[in-house]
């Protein structure tokens, strides 16, 4: 398996493949093509989430303090349980690589 294969051209929503998944941990290939979080939607996960572009460029936003992250390939950010945020802008085509732990 290659983490840069079987991308369709068109995709109306993320992609979302789970590549490992465990008790504690588990890793997700998430690809993106324009996508954003709608403008009062937050994530507000469970679990920790390490995230890693791969290709493209991203900017993520957090509720705290308002900050925006712009993230280029090999940047990544480690975002903790019930962090809120959400995806402000992707490129047109994101490839991300999340580790989600407790």
């Amino acid at each position: 398996m290659n983490i840069f294969n079987d991308i369709p051209e068109q995709i109306p929503e993320e992609i979302t493949d789970i590549l490992v998944n465990s008790n504690r941990v588990r890793i997700e290939r998430i690809v993106s093509k324009s996508h954003k979080s709608e403008p009062n939607f937050w994530y507000d996960q469970t679990e920790n989430e390490w995230v890693i572009v791969l290709k493209g460029t991203a900017k993520l936003k957090f509720k705290l303090d308002n900050k925006i992250l712009h993230l280029t390939e090999g940047d990544f950010v480690n975002i903790k349980a019930h962090e809120k945020h959400q995806v402000e802008w992707t490129s047109a085509e994101v490839i991300w690589l999340a580790v989600f732990y407790l």
